[in-house]
């Protein structure tokens, strides 16, 4: 009888802490994508959360899906942009953090990365591993819609081919 506590409380500490750990609070109340149906949990170092002025938000799941919102909800008047910081996954402001852009680690929804860090540090030592290099929000964004076009074309050919797979 007393093994059996002891094995639980083994197992309780060889399962990883993160795993134990509840979604953030923007992942519980939007946990898909609007506008691309990812799953914001599995990609929660890139989501984003937009808070408007009327009260509104819409969560995504990374700058790509961020810019087709912002482009249509263009009489609208975001207060707050937030993005995960790619190394926590806390949401920071978008607007300060440092963004990589390129790179050799695949974006989401992109063919040209773009992440976003709280600290230039972090921004940097990204790049040492993977390439790319730091530019403002302001530069993201314009990416994101100067790339919007190849994206859709990729993001739909993808799911074409995911969907043959599976008939």
């Amino acid at each position: 009888m007393r093994l059996f506590p002891l094995l639980a409380l083994g197992l309780f500490l060889s399962v990883p802490q993160a795993a134990l750990a509840a979604p953030p609070a923007d992942v519980a109340q939007s946990p898909s994508c609007r506008y691309c149906g990812m799953d914001r949990e599995k990609f929660s170092h890139s989501r984003m959360f937009i808070t408007y002025e009327d009260g509104s938000t819409v969560a995504t799941c990374s700058l790509h899906c961020t810019a087709v919102e912002l482009a249509n909800a263009i009489d609208k008047i975001p207060v707050t942009l937030r993005v995960a910081d790619y190394d926590s996954k806390e949401l920071i402001d978008a607007e300060t953090a440092a963004w990589v852009m390129g790179g050799g680690k695949k974006g989401v929804m992109t063919g040209r990365a773009k992440w976003a860090f709280a600290s230039k540090e972090s921004a940097e030592r990204f790049i040492k591993a993977n390439g790319g290099g730091i530019v403002s929000f302001d530069d993201a964004i314009k990416a994101s819609y100067d790339d919007m076009y190849q994206d859709t074309k990729m993001i739909r050919e993808s799911r074409k081919m995911k969907r043959h797979k599976q008939q």
